[in-house]
């Protein structure tokens, strides 16, 4: 037997079935790495929209979403809305700076960037502003969101991708 200091983030496509483990996953992910930054009142708001598991499969799966995994094991996911529109980025805290969130949004963008599409968004939390900014997106502008009758406040940014030039 042998054991991994770093085991292997793999990825797959979102299916049905993982539903009940992304919406924990989102869940998660808001209560203890959004916590430095939005109320307990606000993150608990923000944390019903996956409070019915079904719904919110169905939501990713109207989406290209992505599910990183450990050991076949979902630990985060991120998904595409529309071809430029990243909807969802959130990974499990006891994950969170080993790589996973990373590896996904590289997906996205290679994805995004194969179909021709000129740039990719985000509607970003406060407490993922950083990592955007580490990969290129640039501020566009501040909102206030009403959920779950709290006011959450998040930023939009933006990527654009380099103008593919045409070969002869």
């Amino acid at each position: 037997m042998s054991a991994s200091a770093h085991p292997k983030i793999a990825m797959r496509p979102f299916l049905p079935a993982d539903a009940p483990l992304v919406a924990e996953i989102f869940r998660s992910s808001i209560a203890e790495l959004a916590v430095d930054d939005y109320s307990d009142a606000q993150r608990e708001a923000w944390a019903t929209a996956a409070a019915d598991d079904a719904a919110f499969g169905s939501r990713l799966g109207s989406q290209l979403t992505l599910l990183a995994t450990i050991g076949g094991s979902p630990v985060g996911f991120a998904s595409l809305k529309g071809s430029e529109e990243i909807d969802m980025l959130y990974v499990h805290p006891a994950v969170a700076g080993q790589g996973v969130g990373t590896m996904l949004v590289d997906a996205l963008e290679k994805l995004a960037a194969a179909r021709g599409t000129p740039r990719l968004t985000a509607d970003v939390s406060d407490s993922a502003q950083e990592f955007f900014r580490r990969r290129g997106f640039v501020v566009q502008r501040r909102n206030s969101v009403r959920c779950g009758g709290e006011w959450i406040a998040n930023t939009t940014m933006e990527k654009k991708f380099p103008a593919k030039e045409n070969n002869r």
